[in-house]
């Protein structure tokens, strides 16, 4: 089962603070993950902190197109 986001917060640089349906919660920090085409503008913290929650795509997004599994994300929470 995919795990669903039910809250976001952008919190400061490049951490977010995430809420799973489940209930699980906290934050992550994407700063080792901003490589490659698609997540390199994202260093630029203005455009990062444009993070939203994509409920039709169950993930969190950006303008530019970058986006992150919730599964991915989810893992990332609970370690």
């Amino acid at each position: 089962m995919v795990p669903r986001i039910a809250e976001l917060k952008y919190l400061s640089a490049y951490r977010i603070w995430l809420k799973f349906e489940d209930g699980s919660q906290g934050e992550v920090d994407l700063e080792a993950e901003l490589w490659g085409e698609v997540f390199e503008p994202l260093k630029e913290k203005r455009l990062f902190k444009g993070v939203r929650l994509d409920t039709e795509l169950n993930t969190i997004t950006w303008d530019n197109g970058a986006d992150f599994s919730p599964e991915f994300l989810y893992e990332m929470v609970k370690s």
